[in-house]
């Protein structure tokens, strides 16, 4: 392949005419059809359930929950499983389904935790297994997160505008600094500026101020907009209960190595002591000097979002030659670098691009949405990418976020073709706060993109690091999980590449 086919693609700032941010009719591009084949499969996935009173929505205090083939003493791996009858508030049978469950097995003295996992029959029943991976007594929580009635509402309201968040630019000419609005998607009859990649499948609009250039755009930040797009009755719908807690008695009580490629189960593991062990794969415990070993020489590209630079923030911890190198940026989102010169060992996180929401300026002179910063990586086996999107997806709809990860699935793809070798792994996004604005930042919008990235990637050989499953195993509810969580994301990181 020589130099002038490669893909090196860049951003374009242009001054446009006179624009609305819709593009003109045209025949629909191949990820165009894709992202419009996922979003049927969704719609077809969350029907509308519209309700008449609350009354007939799922009540957690009258649907019941039946361990099915119940046993005295179970052992180490056996599975237990729980049929869930769901009901309304007048104690009838539910007769379809969606309700959005999440089940857990814990057991807090011994610092362990595992996911159920829910299927769903369609009819009002569920049946939730959990597979019983450590020895002792367990507790089984089932939570009712939303009733199927209000994850119709979600799923409707979110994909119905992008007024939730609104976009501020700084543009800097000298020491002239002007702000104007921005957005994804901007309904104005001011002249804009238009900042696009890859011909178009990725745009920001920013309204032209006068006498700027629209090259002057340096900063961004972002605030919430009072914009619903539930109705007063659907906002009732969002309450959580658990519906029953169980104990178990103590359980009595040859698998490979983990690597890049292996399909990841569900449950993906559990927790014990604190430590995240694969479901299907055995994990080393490294020492100091095998990271060092294993680090020697790497290039390590962390891109995405907060929860990925936690670990630019951890590793120095478990890498302790690695030390931050100042890049001059501004604010807390700007490039992180740290290093080990001797070793030849470099680690750099990068934000991934609009949407990115923040109340604090963010630079937007070196911005590169990741499918364009895969492309500018030759890539070789000493060079890892780590990448995670979601959270800032989470208040938009959900055309965006396929749309995103379907070009980065197609980057991996190019960077695969020229070198096969490099390593990239997925991390999933992370459960977070449950007492924060559902509509814009709700967990099940987090599962529909954690199921939608699992299948958009299952065809390529890439590692997955499983924060959605490993988060609830650890029982967190916060947007930048604790240390601990983190290291044990590190830990499986490091299984896939040394």
């Amino acid at each position: 392949m020589n130099q002038s086919t490669l893909p090196t693609e860049t951003k374009l700032r242009e001054e446009i005419p006179k624009m609305t941010g819709h593009q003109e009719d045209k025949s629909p591009t191949e990820t165009e059809l894709k992202v419009r084949e996922i979003l049927e499969k969704l719609d077809g996935q969350i029907p509308p359930r519209p309700f008449a009173h609350l009354n007939n929505t799922t009540s957690a205090t009258h649907s019941t929950a039946t361990i099915l083939n119940p046993q005295d003493t179970y052992c180490v791996g056996d599975q237990l499983d729980v049929l869930l009858a769901a009901k309304d508030y007048f104690g009838h049978r539910k007769e379809y389904g969606g309700d959005f469950l999440r089940a857990r097995m814990s057991s807090p003295a011994l610092k362990a935790g595992a996911s159920g996992k829910v299927t769903d029959f369609n009819n009002g029943t569920y049946l939730i297994s959990f597979t019983l991976f450590w020895e002792g007594q367990v507790s089984l929580s089932i939570l009712l997160m939303h009733p199927s009635e209000g994850v119709s509402a979600l799923w409707r309201a979110r994909n119905q505008g992008y007024g939730r968040i609104a976009f501020k630019g700084t543009f800097v000419n000298g020491t002239s600094k002007v702000t104007a609005e921005c957005g994804l998607i901007l309904n104005s009859s001011s002249e804009l500026c238009k900042y696009l990649y890859r011909g178009g499948e990725e745009v920001f609009y920013c309204v032209k101020p006068q006498h700027m250039p629209c090259e002057a755009l340096t900063y961004v930040c972002t605030s919430h907009q009072d914009v619903s797009y539930l109705t007063a009755k659907e906002k009732n719908l969002f309450q959580k209960t658990i519906f029953h807690q169980y104990l178990l008695p103590e359980s009595e009580n040859g698998r490979k190595r983990c690597e890049i490629g292996m399909e990841i189960p569900t449950p993906s593991g559990y927790t014990l002591q604190g430590r995240w062990v694969s479901a299907q794969c055995t994990q080393r415990l490294l020492t100091s000097s095998q990271i060092n070993d294993c680090l020697k020489g790497k290039l390590i590209y962390l891109l995405g979002d907060s929860t990925l630079r936690q670990w630019i923030e951890y590793l120095p911890k478990v890498a302790k030659t690695l030390r931050p190198f100042d890049l001059h940026g501004t604010g807390l989102y700007k490039k992180h670098l740290i290093l080990d010169a001797e070793r030849h060992t470099l680690v750099e996180w990068k934000k991934h691009s609009h949407p990115f929401i923040t109340v604090q300026l963010y630079s937007v002179i070196d911005d590169g949405y990741i499918p364009q910063e895969i492309d500018r990586l030759p890539g070789d086996k000493d060079t890892v990418i780590v990448i995670t999107v979601g959270q800032h997806f989470r208040p938009f709809p959900m055309e965006l976020f396929v749309h995103r990860v379907i070009n980065i699935q197609k980057a991996i793809g190019r960077l695969f073709l020229r070198s096969p070798d490099t390593k990239v792994i997925i991390k999933m996004e992370n459960i977070r706060e449950r007492n924060l604005d559902t509509e814009k930042f709700g967990d099940f919008h987090g599962y529909v993109q954690y199921l939608t990235t699992k299948e958009i990637f299952k065809d390529l050989h890439v590692g997955t690091i499983d924060a959605w499953d490993m988060t609830i195993a650890h029982g967190t509810n916060v947007l930048h999980p604790p240390a601990a969580v983190i290291g044990n994301q590190i830990d499986v990181f490091l299984n896939y590449i040394c």
